[in-house]
Protein backbone atom coordinates (compact mmCIF):
# COMPACT_ATOMS: atom_id res chain seq x y z
CA UNK A 1 0.00 0.00 0.00
CA UNK A 2 1.73 2.92 -1.07
CA UNK A 3 0.69 6.58 0.57
CA UNK A 4 1.07 9.95 -0.78
CA UNK A 5 0.01 13.74 0.10
CA UNK A 6 -0.88 15.26 -3.70
CA UNK A 7 -2.17 18.82 -4.66
CA UNK A 8 -4.62 18.29 -6.99
CA UNK A 9 -5.34 21.72 -9.48
CA UNK A 10 -8.99 22.09 -8.65
CA UNK A 11 -11.70 25.28 -9.55
CA UNK A 12 -11.15 26.28 -6.06
CA UNK A 13 -7.25 26.58 -6.64
CA UNK A 14 -5.37 23.69 -5.00
CA UNK A 15 -6.80 21.38 -3.40
CA UNK A 16 -4.14 18.88 -1.06
CA UNK A 17 -5.43 15.45 -1.34
CA UNK A 18 -4.44 12.44 0.81
CA UNK A 19 -4.03 9.54 -1.68
CA UNK A 20 -3.38 5.87 -0.86
CA UNK A 21 -2.97 3.66 -3.63
CA UNK A 22 -3.78 -0.61 -3.00
CA UNK A 23 -1.30 -3.38 -3.23
CA UNK A 24 -1.13 -4.11 -7.12
CA UNK A 25 -1.73 -0.39 -7.99
CA UNK A 26 -5.01 -1.18 -9.93
CA UNK A 27 -8.90 -0.36 -8.94
CA UNK A 28 -11.52 2.26 -9.11
CA UNK A 29 -11.18 5.81 -7.08
CA UNK A 30 -13.26 6.03 -3.95
CA UNK A 31 -13.23 9.89 -2.83
CA UNK A 32 -13.34 10.02 0.88
CA UNK A 33 -14.93 13.65 2.08
CA UNK A 34 -14.03 14.21 5.83
CA UNK A 35 -16.45 15.17 8.80
CA UNK A 36 -16.41 18.96 9.73
CA UNK A 37 -13.54 18.58 11.48
CA UNK A 38 -11.14 18.41 8.24
CA UNK A 39 -9.29 16.31 7.14
CA UNK A 40 -8.12 14.20 10.36
CA UNK A 41 -6.79 10.70 11.43
CA UNK A 42 -9.97 8.97 11.12
CA UNK A 43 -10.44 9.89 7.95
CA UNK A 44 -7.03 8.75 6.55
CA UNK A 45 -7.68 5.75 8.18
CA UNK A 46 -10.82 5.03 6.49
CA UNK A 47 -9.08 5.73 3.18
CA UNK A 48 -6.26 3.23 3.89
CA UNK A 49 -9.46 1.09 4.98
CA UNK A 50 -10.78 1.05 1.33
CA UNK A 51 -7.32 0.67 -0.50
CA UNK A 52 -6.95 -2.58 1.80
CA UNK A 53 -10.34 -3.46 -0.29
CA UNK A 54 -8.87 -2.61 -3.60
CA UNK A 55 -9.48 0.78 -4.16
CA UNK A 56 -7.68 3.80 -5.14
CA UNK A 57 -8.63 6.29 -2.48
CA UNK A 58 -8.36 10.05 -2.11
CA UNK A 59 -9.54 11.55 0.59
CA UNK A 60 -9.17 15.97 -0.10
CA UNK A 61 -8.75 18.16 2.21
CA UNK A 62 -11.81 20.70 1.39
CA UNK A 63 -10.37 23.31 3.90
CA UNK A 64 -7.20 23.25 1.66
CA UNK A 65 -5.47 27.25 2.31
CA UNK A 66 -8.54 28.24 4.77
CA UNK A 67 -6.97 27.24 8.46
CA UNK A 68 -3.37 26.73 9.43
CA UNK A 69 -2.69 23.59 10.61
CA UNK A 70 -2.02 22.45 14.35
CA UNK A 71 2.24 22.77 15.14
CA UNK A 72 3.75 20.38 14.55
CA UNK A 73 0.79 18.00 12.48
CA UNK A 74 -0.83 18.23 9.35
CA UNK A 75 -4.57 18.59 10.79
CA UNK A 76 -6.38 21.49 11.98
CA UNK A 77 -7.46 22.56 14.88
CA UNK A 78 -11.19 20.52 15.25
CA UNK A 79 -13.94 23.66 16.56
CA UNK A 80 -11.90 26.01 13.69
CA UNK A 81 -12.99 23.57 11.39
CA UNK A 82 -15.89 22.89 12.36
CA UNK A 83 -16.53 26.54 11.72
CA UNK A 84 -14.50 26.66 8.70
CA UNK A 85 -16.78 24.08 7.15
CA UNK A 86 -19.97 25.95 7.76
CA UNK A 87 -18.63 29.01 5.41
CA UNK A 88 -18.14 26.63 2.55
CA UNK A 89 -20.66 26.47 -0.18
CA UNK A 90 -22.26 23.74 -1.31
CA UNK A 91 -21.87 24.13 -5.24
CA UNK A 92 -18.14 25.10 -4.71
CA UNK A 93 -17.23 21.62 -2.88
CA UNK A 94 -19.26 19.67 -5.55
CA UNK A 95 -17.28 21.42 -8.15
CA UNK A 96 -14.18 20.81 -6.30
CA UNK A 97 -15.01 16.91 -5.89
CA UNK A 98 -16.27 16.66 -9.81
CA UNK A 99 -12.33 17.53 -10.92
CA UNK A 100 -10.82 15.01 -8.37
CA UNK A 101 -12.85 12.62 -9.26
CA UNK A 102 -11.76 13.24 -12.94
CA UNK A 103 -8.57 13.36 -11.16
CA UNK A 104 -8.69 9.83 -10.15
CA UNK A 105 -10.19 8.44 -13.12
CA UNK A 106 -6.76 10.09 -14.70
CA UNK A 107 -4.50 8.05 -12.65
CA UNK A 108 -2.64 5.30 -14.78
CA UNK A 109 -3.71 2.85 -12.67
CA UNK A 110 -7.48 3.60 -11.93
CA UNK A 111 -10.63 2.52 -14.41
CA UNK A 112 -13.10 4.96 -15.48
CA UNK A 113 -15.71 5.19 -13.05
CA UNK A 114 -15.47 6.45 -9.42
CA UNK A 115 -17.34 6.74 -6.08
CA UNK A 116 -18.30 9.15 -3.52
CA UNK A 117 -18.39 8.02 -0.29
CA UNK A 118 -18.63 11.01 3.19
CA UNK A 119 -19.27 10.78 6.52
CA UNK A 120 -21.53 13.61 8.70
CA UNK A 121 -21.01 16.43 7.01
CA UNK A 122 -19.30 14.78 4.17
CA UNK A 123 -22.16 12.38 4.01
CA UNK A 124 -24.34 14.85 3.15
CA UNK A 125 -21.60 16.21 0.63
CA UNK A 126 -21.70 12.48 -0.57
CA UNK A 127 -25.53 12.46 -1.51
CA UNK A 128 -25.47 15.92 -2.94
CA UNK A 129 -22.76 14.87 -5.36
CA UNK A 130 -25.40 11.81 -6.47
CA UNK A 131 -27.97 14.79 -7.33
CA UNK A 132 -25.23 16.34 -9.68
CA UNK A 133 -24.11 12.66 -10.81
CA UNK A 134 -20.97 14.47 -12.78
CA UNK A 135 -19.40 12.56 -15.36
CA UNK A 136 -17.92 9.19 -14.27
CA UNK A 137 -19.17 8.86 -10.98
CA UNK A 138 -20.95 5.70 -10.28
CA UNK A 139 -22.17 5.65 -6.92
CA UNK A 140 -22.14 7.57 -3.39
CA UNK A 141 -22.28 6.05 0.16
CA UNK A 142 -23.91 8.59 2.85
CA UNK A 143 -22.89 7.25 6.16
CA UNK A 144 -25.22 9.70 8.63
CA UNK A 145 -25.54 12.36 6.72
CA UNK A 146 -28.59 14.55 5.99
CA UNK A 147 -30.34 13.93 2.82
CA UNK A 148 -30.90 16.73 0.01
CA UNK A 149 -34.51 18.28 -0.63
CA UNK A 150 -36.90 15.96 -2.56
CA UNK A 151 -37.61 18.51 -5.16
CA UNK A 152 -34.07 18.05 -5.86
CA UNK A 153 -33.70 14.04 -6.39
CA UNK A 154 -34.93 13.65 -9.99
CA UNK A 155 -31.69 14.70 -11.17
CA UNK A 156 -29.93 12.02 -9.38
CA UNK A 157 -28.31 9.38 -12.30
CA UNK A 158 -26.23 7.16 -9.84
CA UNK A 159 -27.09 4.67 -7.28
CA UNK A 160 -26.92 5.34 -3.49
CA UNK A 161 -26.61 3.74 0.15
CA UNK A 162 -27.25 5.28 3.40
CA UNK A 163 -26.41 4.19 6.65
CA UNK A 164 -27.38 5.53 9.09
CA UNK A 165 -27.91 5.24 13.40
CA UNK A 166 -31.17 4.50 14.57
CA UNK A 167 -30.83 6.93 17.86
CA UNK A 168 -29.49 9.60 14.92
CA UNK A 169 -32.81 11.29 15.05
CA UNK A 170 -31.79 14.86 13.01
CA UNK A 171 -30.42 13.30 10.12
CA UNK A 172 -32.98 10.26 10.27
CA UNK A 173 -35.60 12.27 10.13
CA UNK A 174 -34.65 13.42 6.06
CA UNK A 175 -33.99 9.89 5.63
CA UNK A 176 -38.19 8.73 4.98
CA UNK A 177 -38.97 11.73 2.47
CA UNK A 178 -35.74 10.83 0.31
CA UNK A 179 -36.33 7.09 0.37
CA UNK A 180 -40.19 7.70 -0.89
CA UNK A 181 -38.59 10.30 -3.53
CA UNK A 182 -36.11 8.16 -4.91
CA UNK A 183 -38.79 5.05 -4.97
CA UNK A 184 -41.76 7.38 -6.57
CA UNK A 185 -38.90 8.63 -9.60
CA UNK A 186 -37.46 5.22 -10.04
CA UNK A 187 -33.68 6.04 -8.06
CA UNK A 188 -31.96 3.21 -6.37
CA UNK A 189 -31.62 4.16 -2.91
CA UNK A 190 -30.48 1.60 -0.23
CA UNK A 191 -30.94 2.85 3.54
CA UNK A 192 -29.69 0.96 6.19
CA UNK A 193 -30.59 2.20 9.28
CA UNK A 194 -29.16 0.09 12.66
CA UNK A 195 -30.80 0.30 15.72
CA UNK A 196 -29.87 1.85 18.86
CA UNK A 197 -26.61 3.25 17.03
CA UNK A 198 -25.91 7.21 17.31
CA UNK A 199 -24.36 9.30 14.97
CA UNK A 200 -21.03 8.73 13.74
CA UNK A 201 -21.21 5.70 14.99
CA UNK A 202 -18.18 4.56 12.82
CA UNK A 203 -15.80 7.20 14.31
CA UNK A 204 -17.20 6.28 18.14
CA UNK A 205 -17.32 2.97 18.72
CA UNK A 206 -17.24 2.17 21.77
CA UNK A 207 -20.49 4.34 22.61
CA UNK A 208 -24.49 3.07 22.64
CA UNK A 209 -23.87 0.37 24.30
CA UNK A 210 -22.49 -1.50 21.86
CA UNK A 211 -25.54 -0.31 19.09
CA UNK A 212 -22.67 1.69 17.42
CA UNK A 213 -20.04 -1.07 17.08
CA UNK A 214 -22.66 -3.27 15.69
CA UNK A 215 -23.59 -0.92 13.46
CA UNK A 216 -19.35 -0.38 11.99
CA UNK A 217 -19.11 -4.07 11.76
CA UNK A 218 -22.78 -3.90 9.57
CA UNK A 219 -22.30 -0.66 7.44
CA UNK A 220 -18.55 -1.12 6.31
CA UNK A 221 -19.12 -4.66 4.42
CA UNK A 222 -22.21 -3.03 2.50
CA UNK A 223 -19.92 -0.24 2.04
CA UNK A 224 -17.48 -2.35 0.20
CA UNK A 225 -20.15 -4.88 -1.41
CA UNK A 226 -22.08 -1.73 -2.93
CA UNK A 227 -18.98 0.09 -4.38
CA UNK A 228 -17.91 -3.61 -5.96
CA UNK A 229 -21.23 -4.06 -7.58
CA UNK A 230 -21.61 -0.76 -8.70
CA UNK A 231 -17.88 0.45 -9.88
CA UNK A 232 -16.82 -3.26 -10.61
CA UNK A 233 -13.32 -5.21 -8.68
Amino acid sequence: MQTETLSIDTSNGKTTAHVVMPEGGIGRAVLVIQEWWGLNDHIKDIAGRFADEGFIAIAPDLLTGKLPPVPGTDTVEAQAATAAVRLLRSEDVQRQLAVIGQYGMSLPAAEKRYGVVGFCWGGSAAFASAVMSPAGQGAAVVYYGSSPATSSLASVKIPVLGLYGGADARVGATVPPADSAMKALGKRFEPHTFAGAGHGFLRQQEGQGGANLEAAQKAWPLTISFFRSTLGR
